[in-house]
């Protein structure tokens, strides 16, 4: 079974970068589809990006051109670049797979951009 676990997050001014980074503990190579999900406080949490055993990629339009997602499958990791951060991209930040797995959510990492 995969336990997930995301690190990189913190408090960064708005166009600034960050890069998450979601570490599994077994392989995540059989999973066809990853992806990076977030929860802002009182909302609901939403689709970020996926990216494909195969390297394919999507993106929701909120974050096209700023954002971009990658997977080492030998590292058993996926990568989430975040450029020109706004305030409205704070959130928790999860990865799992797309659809998503009930088990596979962790603690997330919180990104805190501020104005």
């Amino acid at each position: 079974q995969v336990r997930l676990v995301e690190s990189g997050g913190g408090l960064v001014q708005a166009g600034g970068s960050l890069r998450l980074s979601c570490a599994g503990s077994g392989s995540i190579f059989s999973i066809n589809t990853m992806a990076w999900y977030r929860q802002a406080p009182g909302k609901q949490r939403e689709l970020v990006a996926s990216v494909s055993r195969g390297g394919s990629t999507g993106y929701d339009d909120s974050v096209k051109g700023r954002f971009s997602i990658s997977r080492d499958n030998a590292k058993s990791t996926v990568y989430l670049q975040m450029n020109s951060l706004k305030p409205e991209d704070t959130a928790v930040y999860y990865c799992n797979a797309n659809p998503p797995r009930p088990f596979y959510w962790g603690q997330g990492t919180q990104v805190t951009v501020s104005s």
